[in-house]
């Protein structure tokens, strides 16, 4: 049992009541739609600002009572999907980590389910993927202490000077080392092979929406016209964000060697932002424009109704890593239940608001992950 699953445990006790009352009054105030949103699987893909949609999955979910289908054990998918809890027919909503498994996922949800996921920019992805990791991944491992040891350069630095020294492809934990995006998607990652036409088909045509990363309030619009969600639905603050100082800046030539490791990235990232464009003028580019303009306004104005500076406290304080600086979100003080409700939410980070949700959809902690 970890640090990290005991103090995850331990604020899971400290504010459940705090979060189930605020809940409460929320509900009880605020209008709820007429219908409820269609199943949603969202592919969570790393290091893409898929946190900050998981937390909006998440808001949807608890407000409209939807059964989620939750990992086993921990936050993580890796073979197995969690019971259907008492009462419940279907899962409503997936939204944790996993690879996809096309086969496998349409087994867990039902057949009318909208698959969604995000992409990004594959330099800043692996940047922030290679940063993120340091600690985690055996390949970048190596590298940050072969950095260490020269005292020169930067650790992203020194393993793209040679990644295949530091490359293992046969060791599990290096699944993230190349073309993390297209090992988050269930392709092979390792190099292109006859396969990839088929496979690429196969995603286009299962993922009603591939949000991308650098257009991520088009896509918020795009997302919500599916679920038929209002801006003010749509509205959110970036989480799992790094702080500045932790953020590499990338070089002319260190872009050549991250495109040139991560090419089927860049191939995959640009075939779905090219979808993606081709749906935005389906939706009608001037009606998005219109829309993008309604969901900002809506995004300002609970941003400053919510958010404040200040110290962090432990019930909006994200996970650290031992090698960057997450930042989090401070609430603002002097709020309406209903106001202090939404706006906890709004920030809290993913590994908080899973417990929550796992336990009031449970009734019991979440089990970590057997360490036999």
């Amino acid at each position: 049992m970890t640090l990290r699953w005991l103090s995850t445990q331990l604020w899971r006790h400290r504010v459940m009541g705090l979060l189930m009352a605020l809940w409460t009054v929320f509900l009880s105030l605020s209008p709820h739609t007429i219908m409820s949103p269609p199943p949603v699987a969202f592919l969570k893909t790393h290091k893409t600002g898929s946190s900050t949609v998981q937390n909006l999955m998440f808001r949807l979910g608890e407000k409209e009572n939807l059964t989620f289908a939750f990992p086993y054990y921990a936050y993580q998918f890796t073979d197995f999907v969690d019971e259907l809890p008492p009462g419940s027919s279907q899962f409503d909503m997936l939204c944790s980590h996993m690879r996809l498994d096309l086969g496998q996922l349409k087994q867990v949800m039902p057949r009318n389910t909208i698959y969604i996921t995000l992409l990004r920019d594959p330099l800043q992805t692996f940047e922030s993927v290679f940063s993120y990791y340091t600690s985690t991944v055996p390949a970048f491992t190596l590298a940050k202490k072969a950095a260490d040891t020269a005292n020169r350069k930067s650790a992203l630095s020194v393993f793209l000077e040679a990644p295949e020294s530091y490359w293992d492809p046969t060791e599990p934990g290096n699944g993230l080392a190349r073309n993390p995006m297209s090992f988050d998607l269930g392709l092979s990652s390792q190099e292109w092979n006859a396969s990839w036409p088929m496979e690429l088909t196969q995603l286009e045509e299962a993922f009603q929406l591939v949000m991308i990363a650098e257009h991520f309030d088009e896509s918020l619009v795009l997302l919500g016209a599916l679920l038929q969600l209002e801006p003010e639905e749509l509205a959110y603050v970036h989480l799992n964000v790094r702080a500045p100082s932790d953020i590499t800046p990338l070089e002319e030539d260190t872009k050549a060697r991250l495109r040139a490791w991560n090419s089927l990235d860049v191939l995959l990232y640009n075939l779905f932002l090219q979808v993606f464009w081709e749906k935005a003028e389906q939706y009608g580019l001037g009606r998005l424009k219109r829309e993008v303009a309604l969901l900002r306004a809506s995004t300002q104005r609970l941003r400053q109704k919510c958010v404040a500076p200040g110290e962090l406290e432990d019930l909006v304080r994200p996970w650290q890593t031992d090698t960057v600086t997450i930042l989090g979100y401070e609430v603002r003080g002097n709020l309406t239940l209903q106001e202090e409700g939404l706006c906890v939410r709004l920030v809290l980070p993913e590994l908080q608001y899973h417990s929550h949700l796992y336990f009031q959809q449970y009734g019991h902690d979440m089990r970590s992950i057997p360490t036999d």
